[in-house]
């Protein structure tokens, strides 16, 4: 069976230098959904999303565009965006699940609103020819929420529901609900994609055998701790390459001079990549160490020193990790 591998979009971490950054250094991604766009109740699309959408800027990559809102008048405004740019797909954000978004209605606090779904959906689908496919958890307090919800979306042409098994609740702590998800594919019609904790070879491997009849996965938080992940389950191998650490180090480098361009000062470059640092070390020696030895650089020669000796320890440490 083949198998399409779909990077999930993380707010501040998935834009257009991480995904060009991805597919140049690693591969394995088929698609690519781009982090939300959301309008806070102003018809006007800010210049992150513009910049990060600009198909200059996504060349090379499958890219899907994705709205966050609650709102039909919203949702049709954004779809005309993206169809102005030449986009044929635009995804719905269901699945967000932090309070400040839940509390108002939108991400996986919608799921248990059928009604406000089905006028969203009817708009679109009414007034353009837009490929909707959905990004969902399967609820927000329960994962009954999605089951009842699967009636009102069985009425529209939906590409694609990729669900996340967790309840929005969860936020991302304890472990996704396997057993919900089998619920989801016995209830939909529709194409649904694999979402949650995707972290190693092994773990997707068991999940295949869990669940045959799907063949879309989405890699989130596991993408960003091992970019390698994608290109290693396409190869059906738990090797990574023997120069691993060289054509990681030349990916960070990559983005941290994305980054430094990018934002102002020193200091905003360095937490922006302790950020994905909180992430990457969880592929390497010690990460605990690694995160505490970059939160205490204040300066570029300094976060310089600190990368250039874990790649050199990693390096004599090397061998062919197994998960």
């Amino acid at each position: 069976m083949s198998v399409t591998l779909i990077s999930s979009p993380l707010q501040g971490f998935t834009d257009y230098r991480f995904r060009n950054a991805v597919n140049h250094h690693f591969g394995g991604i088929d698609t690519y959904y781009a982090p939300y766009i959301r309008l806070n109740g102003r018809m006007l699309i800010k210049a992150i999303y513009e910049r990060d959408l600009a198909l200059k800027n996504n060349q090379k990559i499958d890219v899907i565009p994705q709205v966050m809102t609650c709102k039909p008048d919203e949702f049709l405004f954004v779809t005309k965006y993206v169809q102005s740019l030449g986009y044929k797909e635009l995804n719905w954000n269901l699945g967000c699940p932090y309070p400040m978004v839940t509390n108002r209605g939108m991400g996986s606090g919608m799921i248990a609103s059928p009604d406000k779904i089905e006028e969203v959906l009817d708009l679109v689908h009414s007034e353009t020819d837009i490929v909707v496919s959905m990004k969902m958890r399967m609820g927000y307090e329960s994962p009954d929420e999605i089951l009842k919800a699967f009636p009102v979306l069985a009425k529209y042409p939906l590409k694609n529901i990729a669900i996340h098994a967790r309840i929005g609740a969860q936020l991302y702590e304890g472990g996704v609900d396997l057993d919900a998800f089998q619920r989801c594919i016995d209830a939909s019609p529709h194409t649904l994609y694999y979402n949650g904790d995707i972290t190693s070879v092994q773990v997707f491997r068991t999940m295949q055998n869990r669940f045959p009849s799907i063949t879309h996965w989405m890699l989130g938080r596991g993408l960003i701790a091992d970019p390698f992940l994608p290109m290693m389950i396409k190869n059906d191998t738990t090797e990574y390459p023997e120069n691993r650490i060289e054509l990681f180090s030349k990916f960070h480098d990559r983005l941290f001079s994305e980054y430094e361009q990018k934002l102002s000062g020193e200091k905003h470059v360095i937490m922006k990549m302790l950020s994905f640092w909180r992430y990457f070390a969880l592929s390497f020696t010690d990460p605990d160490r690694i995160i505490k030895k970059i939160k205490k650089t204040k300066t570029f020669e300094a976060y310089d020193q600190v990368i250039h000796d874990l790649f050199k320890r990693e390096r004599k440490m090397e061998t062919k990790l197994v998960y």
